[in-house]
């Protein structure tokens, strides 16, 4: 039986929690890292260049620590390196053709819920009921932001939103495969084989299917562009995928998905640095949200048991 509660050694809690607020500010300014490179380059573009660069970044871990790697959970691996970064990508970049950055942060907090939900539908999780209220109270703040807040609502077509949905259920999966089939397993050397295993095939895609060499040399802004997209992979996806799993074995994959409820309040400052309006219910939802958070930690008896 594995749990994750207050009685671990302080210093593992405090390093939890400053992992989480760091793991906010990063994934929280990926949507306007996004948004700029969408300037120039097209969604499949933007979403292979980040995996591409993520790849070529992991590869020479990947190499010296090939023997490392446990082969036989290949399975899990490919299913980390589509659901926490493959498909997201694409998902990500497609929305945000139609869907503001502010919004792709908010809609992003609902992996929690996908998180307890498929931990418990799927894989054989048990959660207690302030955990749940927890998620939900979480969710709430996330449904205010966007319903109610002048500014942050749905802008362009509601139904890109459902990409980001889509997206937060492959993170929902992403992270329970890791805390129950890759716990042991290395978070450099995980990230690592996943990631590189998804981003060779879109260094193939970027190459062959589109025309990212001819913008590169002859389109304005390209170089800008892709300087975004670079910090977008080697912050976004590299090293925050190696602290995210890292945080994920040290304490649960609902508490580790709890970082996206921290993500919408710097999508959402970010927003207003680009322009947009931010107002009372905007922190009305952000109180919420971090509530959410923080009945989330509270002692044994909130603690999410794995049988």
């Amino acid at each position: 039986m594995n749990t994750y509660t207050s009685h671990k050694p302080s210093s593992v809690q405090l390093k939890s929690w400053i992992i989480l607020i760091s793991l906010g500010v990063v994934w929280g300014s990926s949507f306007i890292l996004i948004k700029k490179g969408l300037v120039v380059y097209d969604p499949q573009q933007v979403a292979c260049l980040r995996l591409s660069i993520a790849a070529l970044t992991f590869l020479p871990f990947l190499i010296s620590r090939w023997s490392k790697v446990d082969w036989t959970k290949w399975k899990p691996l490919l299913v980390v390196g589509l659901c926490g970064s493959g498909i997201p990508a694409f998902m990500f970049s497609i929305a945000q053709t139609e869907v503001s950055s502010s919004v792709a942060g908010i809609l992003n907090s609902l992996t929690p819920l996908f998180t307890l939900i498929l931990g418990v539908l799927i894989f054989g999780n048990k959660g207690t009921l302030m955990k749940y209220l927890a998620v939900f109270l979480g969710l709430i703040g996330a449904g205010i932001l966007i319903f109610m807040g002048k500014g942050a609502g749905i802008e362009g077509n509601i139904w890109y939103g459902l990409l980001i949905v889509i997206a937060t259920i492959c993170y929902g999966t992403s992270g329970n495969t890791v805390a129950t089939y890759l716990k042991n397993m290395n978070s450099l050397t995980l990230s690592s084989a996943a990631f590189t295993s998804v981003g060779i095939p879109a260094i193939i895609y970027l190459f062959a299917g589109t025309n990212f060499i001819g913008q590169l040399r002859y389109e304005e802004g390209a170089w800008l562009a892709l300087w975004y997209i670079v910090l977008l992979a080697v912050f976004g996806t590299v090293i925050a995928s190696v602290f995210f799993f890292m945080l994920v074995k040290w304490t649960s994959a609902l508490f580790s998905s709890m970082v996206t409820y921290l993500i919408p309040i710097v999508a959402l400052l970010w927003g207003v640095l680009d322009g947009e309006l931010i107002t009372l219910y905007h922190f009305l939802g952000m109180g919420l949200i971090l509530s959410g958070i923080y009945m989330s930690r509270q002692k044994k008896k909130v603690e999410m048991t794995k049988l």
